[in-house]
């Protein structure tokens, strides 16, 4: 049985509120999800105070990456020739994930722009949304084949070590909404 709202002044506010209410869940969700790619490749690529504000040289980021291995490599023990290996790995995935981080960076600086329009150019909140989505399954997808590329080279027991490490990262992340 289906339930019709009466043709009253009153049906109208009630269909304004509750499209108000689901664009207001739709662009708090955006939001959060661009919050935990930002956080999340803050956190792979820029943990230890380092920026992505395009104020660091590839020096600077390649010191910051051989920092982070070589505390990694202490933890899962990795051996010489496991080093020699995972080190080309992970710079490759580094440099595969900067670019992503950028167009971002340039996404959300769309999004704000859209937002401070009048009115809201809803078009280009959606653009900038679905390019946030896309851009964290990109990063999703390479980071997921550098930790499988890097399990590949491991023992059981480091492989154990490297879980151990990323869900201790992760925990240690702000996030953006509580897992269920």
């Amino acid at each position: 049985m289906t339930t019709q709202l009466p043709a009253t002044t009153g049906a109208q506010p009630f269909r304004r509120l509750l499209f108000n209410r689901h664009t207001a869940i739709a662009f708090v969700a955006g939001a959060a999800i661009a919050a935990g790619v930002s956080a999340w490749g803050a956190g792979l690529s820029c943990s230890h105070g380092m920026m992505m504000d395009g104020t660091h040289s590839a020096a600077d980021m390649s010191a910051h990456v051989d920092h982070m291995l070589k505390h990694l490599y202490v933890e899962i023990d990795a051996t010489a020739a496991q080093k020699a290996q995972i080190d080309p790995l992970v710079k490759q995935a580094v440099s595969d994930l900067l670019p992503l981080h950028s167009q971002l960076h340039s996404s959300h600086t769309r999004a704000m722009q859209a937002l401070a329009q009048t009115p809201v150019d809803r078009t280009a909140l959606e653009s900038a949304r679905a390019e946030h989505l896309q851009l964290a399954d990109q990063a999703s997808k390479r980071f997921v084949q550098l930790i499988a590329d890097v399990g590949d080279l491991l023992t059981p027991t480091q492989r154990k070590a490297l879980a151990d490490h990323l869900e201790h990262m992760h925990g240690s992340m702000p996030h953006s909404m509580p897992h269920s």
